[in-house]
């Protein structure tokens, strides 16, 4: 997480036409890869796949997944599937399930993986799900995923600046807790016997039974998630290079022209250091720092002003999150500090 500095627009507001300071938390979101596409028929019980295509060549971050042990295993995962791609039978199989999902098919949506090797983190499995693709008839998603099998998503095609999006994911650990912690139960006098931190009565002698609403002992945190309406505040590109030149210009703004990173001095703590593509939210989300987490379209139709508003960014913070950071860039540092003892060259002894 970090802050930023804006003006706020919003016309009747005592904040309107004022500098606002807010929290932000920045998602590191390297483009995605389109390995397949499923078809889904509506049934009775409801949805169920009809036919599943797979592209001809699948990287090995993403077989990993399929696999226990990696290192031990034949590596043949999908060697059947990509031959179809080679020979003129099992290019017309392809053609011929391609065909049936236009027939028959309501919901067509793509299987992609995350890149790990982009990330720079230990994991080499790669995370694998399937996205719905909206808008246009059934053949013309069926189209568009054939011709992005094996290609790269960026973050840019999917959402956009000033979009509501939702967030998806797994909370923080907290392991066994009592009630006190976990349910946020009032303690007990202070000569409670056999402790305070507990519930005094816990239901009636009849119904016979511990009702589920009684606030007990056991498991806080790692639960699954869902927040909505989180504002886009900027997506970022991340160091790529340009006209021969590596440009890493990427928190800088109108009125900050400083040229810097959204990397904070010394990286991100417990993260280090973004590179890729990212997403910059208004407020926190869920999870400790390396989680990975879902973005989602948001599923209602936004009418409010905040959801409506533009925001330009005058100012992102890049010091240091380890203390006090005072300093924006290490270039502002060397200015301020002087030449230091430590980088003074080391007298060679003759």
């Amino acid at each position: 997480m970090t802050h930023v500095v804006r003006e706020v627009d919003r016309p009747g507001s005592k904040v309107h036409k004022k500098e606002i300071v807010e929290a932000v938390t920045v998602l590191e979101t390297p483009p995605m890869i389109v390995v397949g596409l499923v078809g889904y028929i509506e049934t009775p019980k409801g949805l169920r796949t009809f036919r599943t295509v797979w592209a001809e060549h699948i990287s090995d971050e993403c077989k990993r997944r399929f696999y226990k042990n990696w290192y031990r295993s034949k590596k043949k995962a999908f060697t059947k599937a990509s031959v179809k791609w080679t020979d003129e039978s099992g290019k017309k199989e392809i053609e011929k399930d391609l065909n049936k999902i236009k027939k028959y098919c309501a919901v067509v949506r793509v299987i992609a993986h995350t890149q790990m090797k982009l990330m720079n983190r230990r994991q080499k499995k790669a995370h694998i799900m399937e996205i719905q693709l909206n808008g246009g008839t059934v053949a013309d998603k069926v189209e568009w995923a054939k011709t992005h099998l094996e290609k790269a998503i960026p973050v840019q095609q999917v959402f956009d600046q000033d979009e509501m999006i939702d967030v998806i994911g797994v909370t923080k650990g907290k392991g066994f807790k009592g009630v006190t912690s976990r349910w946020h139960t009032r303690k007990l006098q202070r000569k409670t016997h056999k402790g305070l931190r507990k519930v005094a009565c816990i239901g009636a002698w009849h119904p016979s039974r511990v009702s589920f609403s009684v606030a007990r002992a056991g498991q806080k945190g790692y639960h699954h998630r869902t927040e909505i309406n989180k504002k886009i505040y900027r997506i970022g590109q991340g160091v790529h290079t340009k006209d021969g030149k590596v440009v890493k210009n990427n928190a800088s703004t109108e009125y900050d022209l400083t040229e810097k990173t959204i990397t904070p001095m010394g990286g991100f703590p417990h993260y280090g250091v973004v590179n890729q593509d990212y997403v910059m939210l208004h407020g926190c989300c869920m999870g400790p720092k390396k989680r990975v987490i879902t973005l989602r379209k948001s599923l209602l139709v936004q009418t409010k002003r905040k959801a409506l508003e533009k925001v330009n960014l005058k100012f992102i913070d890049t010091s240091s999150k380890m203390g006090h950071g005072r300093f924006q860039t290490r270039e502002e540092k060397q200015t301020f500090m002087g030449p230091l003892k430590k980088d003074k060259p080391k007298d060679v002894a003759a």
